[in-house]
């Protein structure tokens, strides 16, 4: 099956995005296909190199540019929402690119289902 996700929050308490890169990596080992990880909203911060987060927690980041580069996932952050969050082409983490609302309407068609994470 191939999958499109839709991570709209960052680093909060319920932590979609890291259910969300819980679900690809499950996903992926399973033989299953990551289309495209579409990053809105809130979820764009999940894109940046500059992300500390303390000693004993999981560095997302790192985990979703390892992802991209293992399994040639495409790892898609809103142009829009960026901007409005001071998220700038320089500071994205390896992995990620810009691109517009047409990357996630183009997962919606092209992939089997579209999971959401986050509001």
């Amino acid at each position: 099956m191939k999958f499109g996700l839709l991570v709209s929050e960052g680093r909060t308490p319920t932590r979609p995005s890291d259910t969300a890169y819980q679900f690809a990596a499950a996903a992926l080992a399973k033989g299953h296909e990551i289309q495209r990880v579409f990053f809105y909203h809130d979820g764009v911060n999940n894109a940046t190199k500059l992300t500390e987060p303390p000693q004993d927690d999981r560095h997302i980041v790192n985990r979703w540019s390892a992802l991209a580069t293992g399994h040639k996932v495409d790892l898609v952050v809103c142009v829009a929402a960026r901007c409005g969050r001071g998220i700038k082409d320089e500071v994205l983490a390896p992995g990620f690119r810009i691109s517009g609302l047409g990357q996630l309407a183009d997962s919606g068609i092209k992939a089997d289902r579209l999971v959401t994470f986050g509001d």
